[in-house]
């Protein structure tokens, strides 16, 4: 597809939308017709800087944004996005990927800001995964504000909410501590001090406190007892408390998390309320598992890191995996990916077929914010996999000539729009495809219908219709009494493709050509 009219998409379109970015949209004008609020609509996401950013720090973004442009569509108001850095917690543990990492073991609980970079590049630890992060967000073209925890706590930006977290202290209290355990309970503040002696972040009982002046006392580890204030960075909140604080300082309209921060939300939330403000909308999405059914870790290193997803498909599969059913726990392993691709080129072709109303529902237009390339590849990642398979090559010359062979009348544009598919599937047929290959010899039953389809794909010949193929395979199955036509197909890929699932037969056989195919097939029956 070529050279298409720009679709133009109103907010009469999207009126009746039924994708949930919209209808997650539709919730947050309502808030924000409650809170009669001036200024931009506040968005926002975090990022935890003791390791770099992940798949499903791309998932938050990507989703978020995909809400954030329909709230606009819908309401035409202006928004931001903060991508908000917890760079002043305490660094609870050393991460193993790091180098020397024993020259960090004496900062544990310091401030991740007051780190040094076991890297050597920046100020601090921090510093340089921060930057990570913002390469990574600029890297997919996201539209974002970048935001410290260091910064607003030491820039005084948070000191109004500190002392109205101080003023309604009992307040917090009288949310959290139902929520902890016992021992927990004798020792628990929203407040955590900042050493003046070692420098680390303190879990201690605030001993005295006074709401006017803004101060706090507490013990310090050797002993003292000190008077700090609340305000410039001498504390910093705890992780419920504080995340209700960002909450309630920024103005944040819209945040979403992963379920197993459902009851922090909650709590979050509660604690927004105790400080006179109004928690923002969102959701809790569901988490990734890997192909055995288990919640992807970092840790562990189960489930599939980004560079991998990239070295095998586009950013805009993945965003489309995360469009789809974002509160469905979904397996995510290398299998996935040759489908998701050939649904998002699917769901591209799609938009431009269909009327405003329609398309604003189409998973491209969320993927591209309104604007889905007008260019498809004329054939599928899936075909190419075969292609590539049948062949035993994944020369992009090579496969550029079945296409052309296959579609004559492609323009340079859509050839092109292929080169990337082709390197994809050089490599996914490389590592995922080649290493499980197991050919089979034949049945007696499966050798009858491949010798008859072999002939008569050789009589057809070279240039008929994707059709004629694929009626001379089911002819073939069905001439030797196949009732399951699935098993013959299944047969036939087990016995020529060394796989038990393959092509549509028809497409392919066009594509590769029916000598070459019947070739294929005699190769089968010898091997």
């Amino acid at each position: 597809m070529t050279n298409a009219a720009a679709k133009t998409v109103t907010a009469e379109d999207a009126a009746n939308a039924k994708s949930w970015p919209f209808q997650e949209a539709t919730r947050l004008v309502k808030r924000m017709e409650r809170a009669e609020k001036d200024g931009p609509v506040v968005f926002q996401t975090g990022y935890g800087p003791s390791g770099l950013p992940h798949i499903g720090t791309f998932q938050e973004v990507a989703r978020t944004t995909m809400v954030r442009r329909a709230f606009e569509l819908l309401t035409g108001r202006e928004t931001k996005l903060i991508s908000f850095s917890d760079d002043m917690d305490g660094m609870r543990k050393v991460p193993p990927t790091v180098p020397n990492p024993e020259t960090l073991e004496p900062y544990l609980e310091v401030p991740l800001s007051r780190v040094p970079d076991p890297f050597g590049t920046h100020e601090s630890f921090a510093h340089h995964n921060n930057a990570r992060l913002k390469a990574f967000l600029d890297q997919f073209g996201f539209e974002y504000e970048f935001a410290s925890s260091t910064e607003e706590y030491e820039s005084g930006r948070f000191d109004e909410m500190l002392m109205r977290m101080l003023e309604k202290y009992d307040d917090v209290m009288n949310v959290i501590l139902p929520t902890i355990g016992d021992e927990r309970k004798q020792t628990y503040s929203p407040f955590l001090p900042i050493s003046p002696t070692s420098g680390k972040v303190l879990y201690v009982p605030m001993l005295d406190r006074d709401a006017k002046r803004g101060t706090v006392v507490f013990e310090d580890e050797n002993g003292e007892r000190v008077e700090t204030s609340v305000k410039g960075g001498a504390v910093k909140l705890q992780w419920k408390a504080d995340w209700a604080g960002r909450w309630f300082a920024l103005g944040v309209d819209y945040e979403m998390a992963g379920e197993d921060l459902t009851e922090s939300t909650k709590l979050s939330g509660r604690i927004v309320k105790a400080l006179g403000g109004v928690p923002p909308e969102g959701f809790n999405f569901q988490l990734f598992l890997d192909e055995h059914g288990k919640k992807i870790s970092k840790t562990k290193g189960n489930g599939i890191s980004i560079e991998e997803w990239l070295t095998y498909a586009s950013a805009e599969s993945l965003s489309l995996y995360g469009f789809q059913s974002p509160k469905k726990a979904k397996k995510l392993y290398f299998d996935i990916i040759p489908k998701t691709v050939d649904e998002y080129w699917t769901f591209v072709e799609k938009y431009w077929t269909q009327e405003p109303a329609k398309a604003v529902d189409n998973p491209a237009w969320h993927i591209h914010e309104g604007k889905p390339p007008t260019v498809t590849p004329p054939v599928s990642f899936a075909i190419l996999l075969n292609l590539v398979s049948a062949s035993a090559s994944a020369d992009p010359e090579v496969l550029r000539g079945f296409i052309k062979k296959y579609r004559p009348d492609a323009s340079d544009d859509e050839l092109a729009a292929t080169d990337e598919l082709i390197n994809f599937a050089g490599r996914y047929f490389d590592d995922f495809i080649k290493p499980n290959k197991k050919y089979r010899p034949p049945t007696d039953r499966e050798r009858a219908a491949l010798v008859m389809l072999a002939a008569r794909l050789r009589e057809i010949g070279d240039g008929a219709e994707e059709n004629d193929y694929q009626t001379a395979v089911f002819d073939a199955g069905k001439a030797q009494d196949y009732e399951n036509i699935r098993e013959w197909f299944k047969g036939l890929y087990e016995v020529v493709f060394g796989q038990s699932e393959g092509p549509r037969m028809g497409a392919f056989t066009k594509i590769f050509g029916a000598n070459a195919m019947a070739d294929l097939i005699e190769q089968g029956l010898v091997r």
